[in-house]
């Protein structure tokens, strides 16, 4: 079997719900590949996992997948508040793609999952899980919401752990490509990030992707899990966040004595590495709707 690559084969793509965002990531969220957001907690990582659930679910024609998802989460408790709120954004903007009493949320499957064993365990049941979902409406989106918070415990930093954690990463990730590929699905897996102490760039002194050092929060952070588990996906994106001091109308800034300070969280997404990708990052913001690109700030 000859080497493929996205660069090589164009694949579908599921629409993320905002033509800003999917400009930036050349129609979306490719199939037959793994892509990995990572960020800090509160970025957004989990709010772009909840409206791919959903807008996935869109016929081919509106660039979804006219499928279902199956959710699978480490943090808990899960979101569906907000699940259900984004839900209805999205059942109020495309109505006539659905019926009346039609409830999206029905097409997305969560599953908790306690432990990587736990997380095996399920994986193994997932192949006869898609191949019985055929005759309904079918699972083209798997989405792991974090992979970083199943090891986060469980290993001691020892070379013994360490192997067997990075044997871990490469079952979990040969198991998730084998599915992409049989059942062309998209994956979306999110990861958190580590406090980057020295002076090295990237990952143990390596640079991985377009950016030397990734930044939020006024922080200079790495990618959880290191290089053995960055060598397991195909993509990955970054979401930064940052608290920018607005001007008042005295004109006062922050640290300047007296008035009050305005504080506004500026978010940022970048294309860290993909094959069928350029380096490029654009602003986005969070709303009660969903997750958007701010089309003034797009960059490339």
């Amino acid at each position: 079997m000859k080497p493929q690559s996205l660069l090589q084969l164009p694949s579908q793509k599921c629409t993320t719900g905002c033509p800003i965002l999917d400009r930036l990531l050349g129609g979306g969220i490719p199939c037959d590949s793994v892509t990995e957001i990572v960020a800090e907690s509160g970025s957004g990582k989990t709010q772009i996992c909840l409206q791919l659930s959903l807008h996935v679910q869109l016929p081919v024609s509106h660039g979804g997948l006219a499928a279902s998802s199956l959710y699978l989460h480490t943090e808990f408790p899960f979101p569906f508040r907000r699940l259900h709120q984004l839900c209805l954004s999205f059942r109020s903007s495309n109505a006539h793609h659905f019926p009346i009493n039609d409830n999206p949320c029905d097409r997305i499957f969560v599953q908790s999952v306690h432990s990587v064993d736990h997380l095996l365990e399920i994986m193994s049941k997932t192949e006869p899980f898609i191949e019985n979902s055929k005759t309904q409406v079918p699972v083209r989106l798997i989405v792991i919401d974090s992979i970083a918070a199943l090891f986060r415990s469980e290993f001691d930093n020892t070379p013994v752990e360490l192997k067997r954690r990075s044997s871990l990463f490469f079952k979990i990730s040969s198991k998730l490509k084998a599915l992409a590929k049989r059942f062309n699905l998209a994956v979306l897996v999110t990861n958190q990030v580590v406090d980057l102490m020295g002076p090295n760039e990237g990952i143990n002194g390596l640079r991985i992707g377009n950016l030397g050092c990734l930044y939020t929060s006024g922080r200079r952070v790495s990618p959880a899990l290191g290089l053995a588990w960055a060598n397991c996906v195909n993509s990955r994106l970054f979401l930064s966040r940052n608290e920018d001091a607005t001007r008042e109308e005295n004109g006062k800034l922050n640290g300047e004595s007296g008035g009050f300070v305005f504080k506004k969280t500026r978010r940022k997404l970048y294309v860290v590495y993909a094959p069928h990708l350029p380096e490029s990052s654009c602003e986005f913001e969070i709303t009660r709707e969903g997750l958007f690109g701010v089309e003034r700030q797009l960059t490339g």
